[in-house]
């Protein structure tokens, strides 16, 4: 990887300048009376709920890890996947794009488990059963709203989804058809401890399907938060709009240029509800509400992942965010 491709991983503030620049792009255009006021009208009951479901559903996402980890043999107690799982999630806050949180909890748990290919390979896979909930919860969206959309903005959802798609399979292509003998001993040394704990998992394919359940679970409870805090913002739309803006918005955010994907949502959300009528204001407010959730629920996780695991988890989250290239996980495992 070169210095300039490692720039967001050695550089937080790259991450936050992006972010800022993003925001401020759009507060530019947007009235911030409108963005204040709809962000005030919030009763500050419903957002402590909210706050409080949002790490209970991690909790449910630390289980689905676990059983994830379980399928290739790497073997967490229910209070060591918490810990690391949730230090993930208070890792999003500060390290590029949501993927950034489980560079941390792969981390932490190969600080615990032997098996650290098992680790590694359950942790990508439950990452791809998370996109994978994402496009079928988008997917019906798309079912139950036929003729909602004119023909232009079905096009541009069109167009969007089948970006996706394309580059959810390139990377699948890319794994088949890697030229593994080719890479350095090291790597090819983590790619047959891979292929070991792919075996694994591949002997129970059937019980991939529960975390894939978990996971679509998982993406309708946060939906279903986020749509609270968008009617007390104002915003009255069917729960199938919802169904097709909320997860395509979240896959923006996989996008590894800002904090945690902060910017990159909220700019997708405004465009993506534009053609349902609703205002960028509510839009932006909208998004601004669920990114408070975001960083008030990671302090708690990480609140929560030091109380389980002490000062020792603390210190490997801050070791994790100074990784400077992906050579030292390799070197890790």
């Amino acid at each position: 990887m070169t210095t300039k491709a490692n720039l967001f991983v050695r550089h937080p503030w790259v991450r936050i300048a992006a972010s800022l620049i993003i925001l401020g792009a759009l507060l530019s255009f947007l009235p911030l009376h409108k963005v204040g006021a709809a962000l005030r009208i919030i009763p500050v009951s419903l957002w402590l709920g909210v706050v409080t479901a949002f790490v209970a559903t991690h909790l449910v996402g630390a289980a689905k890890w676990r059983f994830t980890l379980r399928l290739s043999n790497a073997r967490l107690t229910f209070a060591q996947a918490a810990r690391c799982y949730l230090a993930g999630v208070f890792g999003t806050i500060f390290l590029p794009s949501v993927v950034g949180g489980d560079i941390v909890r792969m981390g932490l748990a190969f600080r615990i488990e032997r098996n650290r290919a098992g680790v590694l390979l359950g942790s990508v896979v439950d990452r791809l059963l998370d996109i994978v909930a994402l496009g079928a919860v988008a997917a019906a969206g798309v079912l139950f709203l036929p003729g909602a959309l004119n023909e232009r903005h079905r096009r541009a959802f069109m167009a969007l989804a089948i970006f996706f798609t394309i580059v959810f399979a390139a990377f699948l292509i890319a794994l088949r058809f890697m030229p593994w003998r080719q890479l350095p001993f090291k790597l090819r040394r983590l790619a047959v401890k891979l292929r070991r704990a792919a075996r694994c998992m591949g002997a129970r394919p059937q019980y991939v399907l529960v975390p894939l359940a978990l996971s679509i679970i998982i993406q309708i409870a946060l939906l279903t938060l986020g749509v609270s805090l968008a009617k007390a913002c104002g915003i009255h739309l069917d729960f199938r709009v919802w169904l097709l803006v909320w997860p395509l918005a979240k896959l923006l955010a996989l996008a590894p240029v800002t904090l945690g994907g902060l910017g990159v949502r909220e700019a997708g959300m405004v465009a993506m509800l534009a053609p349902f009528g609703v205002s960028p204001a509510l839009a932006l407010a909208a998004g601004l509400a669920w990114e408070s959730i975001i960083l008030a629920g990671g302090l708690c996780s990480g609140l929560i992942s030091f109380v389980i695991g002490g000062g020792k988890f603390a210190r490997t989250v801050l070791h994790f965010d100074r990784l400077r290239s992906s050579q030292e996980l390799t070197d890790a495992a």
